[in-house]
């Protein structure tokens, strides 16, 4: 299929940015240019946030219900569009078809629980200390909110964001990923079409610090939520703050695995394995610092590499791929880095450790064994087909060597033992921690880390405060 050229979506309307400017958009499998994206300027970034700002004024008047009806809509616009958005997903992002579609169809479950979670928005009565005075509490949606959303799940990224905003009555603008716009516009695509009004939804792209700047500071938005990395976080949130904006920080993580001595290594593998080389790795919660009791940890290696070595590495688009290649060039060189960093700190390449062809962003799923702490693989999260494997002797050990960095959004763990688990449960600094399986971010759950990773949530009912504000309401008859 073709792939489209993006434009911009401010106050219910498809357009160029002002002065005609684009940003090409790159095949990761080719290397070649497929289409552009509009860009930006200062002056359609302020017209989207004072669009925003109007829409904002007449969707907050709109009951739950009616708000709900308007998201299912688009749930199931975007479910018979699926297979075509899943497309151009692939397209710009390079992810096997497979994992497209599952991307596009969780994200119409996402949508239809926030629609669904929306009419649970809750106020309460509080006793009075006399007859004569009514003590009420209301939730209020909070405001316009500007979102800023990365490339490597460019649909899911923002629906989660976006769903929590339209339930509670808030306006959305959102910055997406210049190199991944096509499938952002699908899903705004699919909000318009399922009469979302003019004002309530804007897509724009540009400059990442020019946008940031802009809309943060501007007087109609209220709430800033960003997904990224750490570095580039607490420059947003340090932003938010000198304007008394609320924010929400969904920042990157380093995902320990402990493998304990009384795990099943073989299903282990397998599911750990597969979680590790989702999306070529480039997941958040992606299991990155895998720690195996000493007795597991040579069947583990051989088995981690007999999976990597099973994966087919190629273009999305073929159906029988189950590896496609790094969303972009940085991310290639980083990998390179990586491996050549612990290879000579003494770590052994297990298997893959290298690009594929001179063609696209390809890399082989990598296994390196014998990795020291002071590999840069241990310490900075890798986000790439690169797992790095060491042992333990003692459970206390793994918990503190998974507690080491600063980062804490997801963790994993795998034993037999009730008396781990309530252990594990206890003591790891995570702000998600799935064990005996692979992540499961089902939108009930709570989405979100601790420390360096952030803070607020982007799942369960937890992810709906940021965009309320509380107001006690006392009323004297």
């Amino acid at each position: 299929m073709t792939y489209p050229n993006t434009r911009l979506f401010i106050n219910g309307t498809w357009c160029d940015g002002r002065n005609g400017t684009t940003i090409n958009v790159t095949s990761p499998s080719t290397g070649e240019n497929i289409g552009v994206v509009a860009r930006a300027t200062r002056e359609d970034l302020a017209r989207a946030a004072c669009a925003a700002e109007a829409g904002f004024a007449e969707w907050r008047k709109v009951p739950a219900i009616d708000r709900a009806k308007v998201m299912r809509r688009a749930a199931t616009l975007l479910r018979e569009r699926a297979e075509t958005i899943a497309r151009l997903l692939t397209q710009e992002q390079g992810k096997p078809l497979a994992e497209a579609r599952s991307e596009v169809l969780s994200a119409s479950e996402i949508i239809e629980w926030f629609a669904d979670e929306g009419l649970r928005i809750y106020g309460r009565v509080v006793p009075s200390r006399h007859h004569q005075v009514q003590q009420i509490v209301l939730k209020e949606p909070v405001g316009p909110v500007a979102a800023f959303t990365p490339w490597n799940f460019p649909v899911n990224q923002i629906v989660r964001k976006l769903s929590a905003a339209l339930t509670t009555g808030c306006s959305f603008i959102v910055k997406a990923p210049e190199e991944t716009p096509a499938s952002p516009a699908a899903l705004i695509s699919a909000f318009a079409d399922a009469g979302v009004p003019p004002g309530v939804l804007g897509l724009v792209f540009g400059d990442p610090a020019e946008v940031s700047s802009i809309l943060i500071s501007h007087a109609a938005v209220r709430k800033v939520t960003f997904t990224g990395s750490t570095a580039i976080g607490k420059q947003l949130a340090g932003l938010a703050g000198c304007h008394m904006k609320r924010a929400t920080m969904e920042l990157g993580g380093h995902a320990p695995v402990i493998v304990a001595a009384d795990a099943n290594v073989e299903e282990v593998a397998r599911i750990i394995s597969a979680a590790k080389f989702r999306n070529a790795g480039q997941v958040c919660v992606s299991p990155t610092r895998f720690l195996v009791h000493n007795s597991l940890r040579r069947k583990f290696e051989a088995a981690m590499v007999e999976y990597a070595e099973n994966l087919k590495v190629g273009d999305g688009l073929d159906e029988s791929t189950s590896l496609g290649p790094l969303a972009n060039e940085r991310r290639l060189a980083a990998m390179k880095d990586l491996v050549s960093n612990a290879r000579d700190l003494g770590a052994r390449i297990a298997t893959g450790g290298h690009q594929i062809g001179d063609r696209g962003n390809f890399f082989a799923p990598t296994v390196l064994t014998d990795v020291p702490l002071a590999a840069t693989i241990f310490n900075d999260e890798p986000f790439g087909p690169v797992a790095a494997v060491r042992g333990f002797d003692h459970l206390d050990d793994a918990i503190s060597e998974a507690n080491r960095l600063p980062y804490g959004l997801a963790g994993y763990a795998f034993t037999s033992c009730v008396k781990s688990v309530h252990k594990l449960s206890q003591s790891l600094n995570v702000g998600m921690l799935w064990i005996n399986q692979a992540a499961t971010p089902w939108p009930e759950m709570p989405f979100g880390g601790v420390r360096d990773s952030g803070y607020g949530s982007e799942g369960g009912s937890e992810a709906l405060e940021p965009y309320l504000v509380t107001k006690a309401v006392s009323v004297k008859c």
